[in-house]
């Protein structure tokens, strides 16, 4: 599982539904939903 920072718990929580996606630069990142708040969550970085 990946970690990512939730804004609206405000806390390090690891990702739910994590997926990796290429931002339109070409590098690559993450994105999921906070499994308590489900808040998207993003996380830049292979």
């Amino acid at each position: 599982m990946v970690e990512a920072y939730c804004v609206k718990c405000k806390q390090k929580r690891e990702m739910k539904d994590a997926k990796q996606v290429t931002m339109k630069n070409g590098k690559k990142a993450t994105t999921g939903s906070c499994p308590v708040c489900g808040t998207k969550m993003f996380r830049i970085g292979g």
